[in-house]
Order: C-alpha cells, then structure tokens, then sequence
C-alpha cells in the first residue's frame, strides 16, 4: 500500500501491469477478486504484488508492505513447500537494509518462540530497523511490562502496544476504549506511552559513555593522563583511606579491611605455631641446658643456651611470613589489574601494557618484601633484644611462679599437677629426676615465653607497616611511573595505540549512530502522521 498526500482522493490498484479503479465503499471487494485472480481461488499464495495507491488528503508519504502470515503445516489445497515459499517470500522483503520491520506480535505468545521474530532477526541482529506492535494486550496483561521493557528479542525502535478493535465499533470508539484500558488497568497503566522516546534516550546515552573518539596524540596524551589521574585516586581510596563507593557490591575490593583480615589471619597462623606443649614439659629446655654444660658457676642461664632455643622457635615460623608477603602481593596485583581494566575499559589497545607494567612492580614489590622479610627473621634469629617493658613485666609475672615449681619438685607428696599462666595445666612429676636443673629450665621457658611474645608483636607490626609504607609507595610514585615507562617501550607501542579505536567500540558507535538516526526520523514521522490522522479527524466531525 503506496499511500500519497494529495489534494484529491484517488484509489486503485495495480497487478500484472493492470490499473484498477476503485473507492474506500469498494476496496475489499477489489482486493478479494484479485486476489483471486493472482493466486486462484483456494489457499494457495503468489509472489505477485498486489499494490494499493491511496492518494489522499492528510494520509503520511509511506509505502507498506503486507507480507503473507507464516503457515509451518499446508492446509487443503496449499503446496506442501507452503513454508519454504512464504518465508522466501517475506526475506526479499525485509532484507533490504532500507526497509523497517514491523513485527506484530500477540501479547499472548512468548516473544521470542514467534517465527517472524527469527526471520526478523535472522536480517537484522541487533534490531537498530525493527519495531513491534503488540496486539491483545487486554487477553494477556500479566507480564506485558517485562516483556517490552526486558526487550529479549532485540527490538530496536521499541514496542507500540495496542488493544484489538472488536465489534462493529467506529474508530473513535475503538480509540477511546483502548485509552480508557491503558489509563485505567492496573497493569497495562504502567507501560510507558512513550517507548520510542525512551529508546532514544537510551541509545543516546549509550552514545555519550563511549569513549571520546581521539584524532591526534595531544588528544591522546590528554585522555591518558587524565585515566592515569582518576586510576590513581581510586587506588587511594581503596587502598589507603578506606572509601568503596566505586565498588560497593564488590567485597574483594574493600582493600582496607580485606588487608585487616590478612594480616589477623597471619598474626593468628605464627601464634598457632608458637603454642607451648604441655607433653614433655621443661624435656627441651632441659635437653639444651644438658647439652651445654660446661666448667662454670652453677645454676647460671648461659646466653647461648637462650639463643639456640631462640633460633629453633624462629626457623619454626619462618616459613609463614614469606607466605604471607607473597599472598598480600598476589591480592593487591589482581585489585590493582582489576583497578585499571575498569579506568581502561574503553581502550583495549593499552590493557595488555598497563597488565604487564602492574605485573612487573608487583613482581618487584613481592620479591623486596620476601627479601626483607628473610632479614627481619635472621634479625630475629641472630639477636635477643627488646626494649619494650612488657617484657620485664611479662618476665617477673611468670618468674613468680617458680617458688610454687619448686616446691613441688623438691617435696614429692605434693601433687604433681600444676597451673601455669602461659602454658596451662601440666604435670610435672616426672621432672622431679631432673631437680637439679630443672630451676634454671624453669627460668629459661618463663624467660622464653615473655620474649617470644615480643617477637611475633614485632614481626606482625613490622609487617603491617611495611605493607602500609609499601603500598603508600607503589599508588602515588611507582606505579604512574611504570605504566608510562612500559607503554613507551619499543613493544609498548606509545601512545599513539589510544587513535587505533577497538573494532568493537567502533561498530558499537556506529550502530548507536544509525539507531539515533533512526528513531530521530521515526519519532519525526510518528508525530506528523498523528497530527495528520487528528487534523483529518477533525476535519471529517466539521
């Protein structure tokens, strides 16, 4: 149908190089008898147009096409390709990139099972030239509104949802009902009345967060810098001040407190290490003690006896903090990555060089930290000292307890069980064999203990403020450093990278481009043909 605004009104039809007068009281009459006349008087179609010209006063300059309905089973007296020749039929029609798609759809049917839906889409994908009418809104409300805003099935130019004329009712009458239903319906008055708007709203803000198209390398520089900025600050909130708004929903990227629980966790693994055994209480203490004795004053705790106890406590845990430096570096790599694919989403060219630049600090943070790490234990091992008066305090407290030991030891009807602050309740009774150095063995746990205590405070403090320093380091010198000197690289390839727009962002751009277009035009002649239907409408009630 070839509608035309005109001044007088003409009707026909043309088929077969015939021209066939007729009028609005006669049309349908027409169109059945040649209708007959092209396609026979059964069921059978015909690939033949059957064009209707309507000149007319107030109709909009646009030309339909009113392709047959899509039939899967043939009835009586239809071909058994009826499938195959209607749907050959349809595709000359809609493939031409210049046509719009108008799919009629039944609110009744699930969308994306409709035949016509898949050959709309089988022509264009992304649905940037096809709308879809919605008919029978009133027989299947309930989940109309999902349907057409969730837009599963890639209508691009949006939904016209509409309520089926029934009865003998005028077009006015129709028209009124149906905006009573969409005003009134509990269901049907949430569906918005302007999708078109809507989904040019969309795509052009769509539009507006891709990145900014770069023409020269000043543009380039500019956009880096400013990434390398905000990338920067975001790294800073997370890391050092404590802030998630950018990542709220994402509990990994609370660096602060996930940093917190590492470093509890591995405070609570080197005290795990460090619990004092109550089976054989004193027995290495004593076997030390035993081992070095030598010509001197009695009851003497030799310095070396305390080191060579010190040294074997300390090479029990010193595995567990090289662990953990190079699981913090691991945690803060993948934070930092993820960081930067976020701030560099837009230019894929560069995530390859910023990854490798975040991965080359890291590897050089994690082996200085495990490097430092070593020669704080064999600081640890080498030498005892503390200037800390927890530790005199901690000393004479379990120290207090070696008068009760005694007594115990030297007077064998005593009971053999006692309770110790820092190690719990033990037996003792089979240390009384060993009365004469079971004094200084006593002194020499109580002094351990005291001590030992200091040293893992130490290695858990130096380690959370190595880690603080470290990252405070890395965010607001290093790694602006790093990512610039690996982009500038002869295999960086320079700045230059940011003008070579990913093709995904570029068909992205384009596709948003024609779809704004589109939607521009169609919004422009939806809104002339309305005023155009109410002028002639009024005209005709005049």
């Amino acid at each position: 149908m070839r509608l035309q605004n005109h001044n007088e009104t003409e009707l026909h039809l043309e088929y077969n190089g015939k021209l066939v007068p007729t009028d609005e009281v006669h049309i349908s009459e027409a169109i059945v008898l040649a209708t007959n006349e092209i396609a026979g008087h059964g069921k059978g179609i015909s690939n033949i147009p059957l064009s209707l010209i309507v000149k007319k006063n107030g109709v909009p300059d646009l030309t339909m096409v009113d392709l047959p309905g899509i039939t899967r089973v043939p009835v009586h007296g239809q071909p058994d390709d009826i499938f195959e020749q209607i749907s050959d039929n349809i595709m000359k029609y809609i493939t031409p990139e210049e046509s719009i798609i108008l799919n009629v759809l039944s609110a009744t049917v699930d969308f994306p099972t409709c035949e016509s839906i898949r050959m709309s889409q089988k022509v264009d994908k992304t649905g940037e030239r096809t709308i879809a009418v919605v008919t029978k809104v009133d027989k299947a409300p309930e989940g109309l509104l999902e349907k057409v805003t969730s837009n599963d099935v890639n209508i691009g130019l949006g939904y016209v949802c509409v309520k089926n004329r029934t009865g003998n009712k005028s077009y006015d009458e129709a028209r009124s009902e149906e905006a009573r239903l969409f005003q009134t319906h509990e269901l049907l008055s949430k569906i918005d009345k302007s999708m078109i708007n809507d989904k040019l709203a969309v795509n052009v803000a769509a539009l507006n967060k891709l990145p900014q198209h770069l023409s020269s390398v000043a543009e380039a520089l500019t956009m880096f810098m400013r990434i390398l900025s905000s990338t920067k600050e975001s790294l800073k909130k997370i890391f050092l001040r404590g802030e998630f708004d950018e990542y709220a929903e994402d509990l990994e990227m609370h660096c602060t407190a996930r940093l917190a629980e590492m470093l509890n966790e591995y405070a609570v693994e080197l005290h795990s290490k460090s619990i004092e055994k109550k089976e054989d209480f004193l027995m290495d203490e004593i076997m030390s003690l035993t081992e070095a004795n030598g010509i001197g004053l009695p009851n003497f705790l030799p310095r070396a006896v305390f080191l060579n106890v010190l040294q074997k406590k300390v090479s029990g845990i010193s595995a567990t903090p090289e662990v953990f430096a190079g699981k913090l570096w691991n945690y803060i790599e993948t934070v930092v990555i993820k960081v930067l694919k976020h701030h560099f989403c837009n230019y894929q060219q560069l995530q390859s060089s910023t990854r490798c630049a975040v991965q080359n600090l890291t590897a050089k943070r994690k082996d200085e930290s495990i490097n430092w790490v070593r020669e704080i234990i064999e600081m640890e091992r080498l030498t005892d000292y503390t200037y800390n008066p927890e530790y005199v305090g901690t000393c004479s407290r379990l120290m207090a307890q070696q008068k009760p030991f005694m007594e115990i030891m030297n007077d064998s009807n005593k009971r053999s069980i006692i309770n110790l602050e820092g190690i719990g309740e033990v037996d003792v009774g089979s240390l009384r064999k060993h009365k004469d150095i079971a004094q200084q063995a006593f002194e020499l746990k109580m002094r351990m203990i005291a001590y030992w205590k200091i040293v893992l405070m130490r290695l858990v403090d130096h380690m959370a403020l190595y880690t603080m320093f470290s990252l405070q380091k890395m965010v607001n010198y290093e790694i602006e450093g790093e990512i610039v000197n690996e982009l500038m690289a002869s295999h960086g390839g320079g700045i230059e990278r940011m003008l070579e727009e990913s093709p995904s962002v570029s068909e992205k751009r384009l596709r948003l481009k024609r779809s704004v277009k589109l939607l521009k035009e169609s919004k422009d002649v939806v809104a002339k043909i309305m005023d155009r239907i109410a002028l002639h409408i009024d005209d005709e009630k005049a």
